[in-house]
C-alpha cells in the first residue's frame, strides 16, 4: 500500500571515518561512528520526524514541515559537537574529527511500507555531493515554507547541478546559530575601473576548464560528481567551492586539511580553514597544502572580467585528461 505525501526529506552524512579508523582501530572507530549515527538520530524524533532507515555513516528522515527538518539539521550539528568533545576528552587527542553534512528538500514523496520515493528524495541525497564539512544546504522550496523571520539564516549558493538531473537546482546554505557565514574579503578585490569577474579559468595539470557566471557555485573536490575534479587521495570529495556572491568570486574551503591560496601578485599563501576568500587576478590554490609545496596537488587560477576572451584562446569546452603535472 503506497500513500503520496508532501514531507521534507532530510539525508545526514559523516565524513572522515576512514581516518578515524586508521587511527583507533575497527573496535574504537566503529563504536565512535555508531554513537554518533545513534546521537544524531535521535534529534529527528524530538523534533517531529521519523527516521527512514540508516546508510552507514548517515540516515534519511522525513519531516511533516520543512521547519521542523531545518530545526532537526541544527540539533543534529550541536550533538556531533557534544560527541566529538567527549571523545577528545577521553582520548586525549583531536585529529581525525567526523563531520557532518545535512541536506534537505522538500516536495511530494510517495510513501511504500515505511519507505520513502519521489523528486525530493532523490535531490535531497544528491545535494550531498555538494555539502561541505559541518553544512546544511536546503532547496528553494525548503526555505519557501519557512517563517519569514528564519530566511535570514541562509545564504544563497544561486542554481547547482546534480547528478543524474536535468534541470538545476536552487540551493542555499544555513548558517549555524552564533556563526557568520559571510565571506572574509582577503587579498582585495576586483581592480578598480573594471567591471565584476565574467569567468574564472581553472587548470590541474593539463586538465583546464572555464566557469561562468551561470556555473556557480563550482565545487571541487575528488569525487566524480566535482564540478572540478581533483584526482588525488590527499584531496577532499568536496574540499573547496566557488561562488559569485555580488561581483566578486569567493573561494570557500569545506576540507578537513585545509584550502591555500598564493595570488601571482604577492608572497604570501593565505590559508583557508572553512574560510573564504576573494579571488582575483591569478594565482595557484594548494589544496590540503601550500602550493609551493611540490608534492601538494596545485590548481592554478585566473580571473577574467570583460570584455571576455575568445573562447578559441582556450581549449576548454570539453576537459582534457591526462595525468597531473604535479602529484
Amino acid at each position: 500500500m503506497s500513500a503520496i505525501q508532501r514531507r521534507a526529506v532530510v539525508f545526514a552524512d559523516l565524513r572522515g571515518s576512514t581516518a578515524l579508523y586508521e587511527l583507533l582501530g575497527n573496535t574504537d572507530a566503529s563504536q565512535i561512528v555508531t554513537e554518533t549515527v545513534d546521537a544524531i538520530s535521535r534529534r529527528v524524533p524530538a523534533t517531529g520526524g521519523i527516521v527512514v532507515k540508516t546508510l552507514g555513516d548517515g540516515l534519511m528522515a522525513v519531516f511533516p514541515t520543512a521547519a521542523q527538518a531545518v530545526e532537526a539539521a541544527d540539533q543534529m550539528h550541536e550533538e556531533i559537537d557534544i560527541v566529538m568533545r567527549r571523545r577528545d576528552a577521553l582520548t586525549g587527542f583531536t585529529e581525525a574529527r567526523l563531520q557532518l553534512q545535512v541536506c534537505i528538500a522538500l516536495g511530494e514523496t510517495v510513501e511504500v511500507s515505511g519507505d520513502y520515493f519521489g523528486d525530493a528524495v532523490n535531490v535531497a541525497a544528491r545535494l550531498l555531493d555538494h555539502a561541505g564539512d559541518n553544512e546544511t544546504l536546503v532547496t528553494a522550496d525548503v526555505l519557501r515554507a519557512l517563517p519569514l523571520d528564519s530566511r535570514d539564516m541562509f545564504r544563497s549558493l544561486d542554481l547547482v547541478r546534480l547528478r543524474g538531473r536535468v534541470e538545476p537546482v536552487e540551493v542555499h546554505l544555513l548558517s549555524r546559530r552564533g556563526m557568520d557565514t559571510a565571506p572574509t574579503l582577503v587579498g582585495g578585490g576586483p581592480l578598480m575601473g573594471m567591471a565584476g569577474p565574467d569567468a574564472v579559468i581553472l587548470t590541474w595539470g593539463n586538465k583546464v576548464r572555464r566557469f561562468t557566471a551561470s556555473d556557480m557555485p563550482v565545487v571541487i573536490g575528488r569525487a566524480a560528481a566535482s564540478d572540478m575534479q581533483v584526482d588525488d587521495a590527499r584531496v577532499s570529495r568536496s574540499h573547496c567551492r566557488i561562488d559569485m556572491i555580488g561581483a566578486t568570486l569567493q573561494l570557500s574551503d569545506l576540507s578537513i586539511n585545509g584550502t591555500f591560496v598564493r595570488f601571482t601578485s604577492e608572497d604570501e599563501v593565505l590559508s583557508l580553514r572553512r574560510g573564504s576568500c576573494t579571488l582575483h587576478g591569478s594565482g595557484e590554490v594548494g589544496l590540503s597544502g601550500s602550493p609551493e609545496d611540490p608534492g601538494v596537488a596545485a590548481m592554478q587560477f585566473e580571473v577574467l572580467h570583460a570584455p571576455l576572451r575568445r573562447d578559441d584562446e582556450y581549449d576548454l569546452l570539453s576537459p582534457i585528461i591526462a595525468p597531473p603535472s604535479r602529484r
